[in-house]
């Protein structure tokens, strides 16, 4: 049996969005939200898709200011990206206590961020695939037109990818095939969302409520937001913890607490029902 951690990145993984570990200074705003801005403002002037927003100002604000939007000036970016306490010894962490229960661990990213930065961080080795928005290159590589947008709800689709063993995202055949849930290699009961608020809320609770699990998380040594005690309050996840991924940690003991629960119930599906040994 397999059992799947879906991420999200921004503000999960890592303590704030990936564009402003650098990009965002480096068009030369003085503060961050000052792009945001731009971002918001377009999407609501153009009753505008607000990832495909800030898709379409990191490359105008790009031309306009001169400069490059490459993959390579993307992956450049990812050796600034900091990742919460813990987070690059997880992976090992986690995928050995699943071994010795016999489970195989695999971890996927599902994310509004850009695939190009996350694919150059130093723990992209660990996902069997990462999900989230892409740039179409023209013939002097520059970025020119999203080639794949993961907003909010389309999160969904990869859940379900990944729950069919579909993940080519350009088989839409055998995805939309009837697949019987024996036959399918991760049952959502076998799936784990970890996310940080509500642009996660759809994939949380299509998780949870196929019988899965869901966890909102909340940066290190502060408050508990009001967002992540409402997603708790509303019956949308689960549980809630710092995204704090040292070992004994409260997500720490959540999810082996959660990988037990699944031993025992699959030890029980597996017991004979009529008497026999």
């Amino acid at each position: 049996m397999k059992i799947a951690l879906l991420y999200d990145f921004d503000k999960t993984l890592s303590d704030r969005d990936m564009q402003e570990y650098g990009f965002i200074e480096d068009l030369g705003f003085k503060d961050p939200s000052e792009f945001w801005a731009l971002v918001d403002q377009q999407a609501k002037n153009n009753s505008m898709d607000h990832i495909l927003a800030y898709l379409y100002e990191m490359v105008t604000q790009s031309k306009l200011k001169g400069k490059s939007l490459t993959q390579e000036d993307l992956k450049a970016y990812a050796s600034r990206v900091q990742l919460y306490p813990g987070v690059k010894s997880w992976f090992d962490l986690i995928n050995h206590y699943g071994e010795t229960m016999g489970y195989e661990v695999e971890h996927y990213i599902v994310s509004s961020g850009l695939k190009e930065i996350i694919e150059a961080t130093p723990i992209a080795k660990y996902f069997t695939k990462i999900y989230a928005c892409e740039f179409f290159y023209d013939e002097h590589k520059q970025a020119i037109w999203p080639k794949l947008v993961v907003n909010y709800t389309m999160k969904t689709q990869f859940i379900y990818r990944i729950n069919k063993g579909v993940l080519d995202i350009n088989n839409d055949e055998d995805l939309n095939k009837h697949q019987a849930d024996e036959d399918k290699p991760i049952p959502f009961t076998h799936m784990i969302y970890i996310g940080d608020g509500l642009t996660d809320v759809p994939s949380m609770k299509l998780i949870k409520n196929s019988g899965g699990h869901s966890i909102a998380v909340y940066p290190p040594n502060k408050e508990i937001k009001d967002v992540t005690k409402d997603l708790l309050s509303y019956g949308r996840v689960d549980f809630v913890a710092p995204a704090d991924y040292t070992q004994g940690s409260r997500l720490h003991h959540i999810i082996l607490t959660i990988f037990n629960k699944l031993y025992g119930d699959d030890c029980c599906d597996k017991l004979p029902r009529n008497g026999s040994v």
